[in-house]
């Protein structure tokens, strides 16, 4: 027999799930004007591309900074989900790696600023822990599958490969005349196990 209670809380769940709806609308909508605009791209841009009022942003992030942080939380978690994801629909373990390579150059070179949310010597020692225990067990997760299907050489550590690829990112948005994608094809195919003449 339903109770008093129950009514409310219909609502109160509706009520959160549209919260809910507009946090990822509006974490989508950032993402998409920081690629284009930076992570100082106006308030307005980001309200207006995600359908919401100014207020709402602010209703959900109080400052700038506060967006920021959520939104290369949120990118940080759609890489980590991407691992599994490719790891269980790739034809290969070296293919999963090399298309969750491919994402990983992406969330590093197209989040303008948000990269470098990641060094530590920005002040935001937490997100970069938080970004190594997210992607660091992920990257291991597709090497080591890729080294037991004998697709690339033992002994690959995920941070060195992750370093690497940051590495061959850095300085992109300097010189347009730089692709780190080729370059980033050229040290995953140095992992690969020589094949026998």
């Amino acid at each position: 027999m339903p109770t008093a209670a129950q009514p409310e809380d219909r609502p109160a769940r509706g009520a959160r799930a549209d919260a809910q709806r507009n946090r990822q609308a509006l974490l989508d909508a950032a993402a998409e004007v920081f690629v284009v605009a930076g992570v100082d791209a106006p308030i307005r841009e980001i309200a207006t591309a995600a359908g919401v009022g100014v207020a709402t942003i602010y209703r959900h992030f109080p400052t700038r900074a506060d967006l920021v942080v959520a939104v290369y939380r949120h990118q940080v978690e759609a890489c980590a989900e991407a691992g599994p994801r490719l790891l269980a629909d790739c034809d290969s373990p070296l293919l999963a790696l090399r298309q969750w390579a491919d994402l990983f150059v992406d969330f590093l070179v197209t989040k303008h600023g948000l990269a470098n949310a990641m060094r530590p010597e920005g002040g935001f020692d937490a997100l970069h822990a938080y970004f190594l225990d997210r992607l660091v067990p992920v990257c291991a997760e597709l090497i080591d599958a890729a080294a037991a299907a004998g697709e690339i050489e033992q002994g690959t550590q995920a941070y060195e490969l992750m370093r690497g690829i940051g590495n061959l990112c850095a300085g992109r948005d300097d010189d347009p005349r730089y692709d780190p994608r080729r370059l980033v094809a050229l040290l995953l195919r140095g992992l690969q196990r020589p094949q026998p003449c």
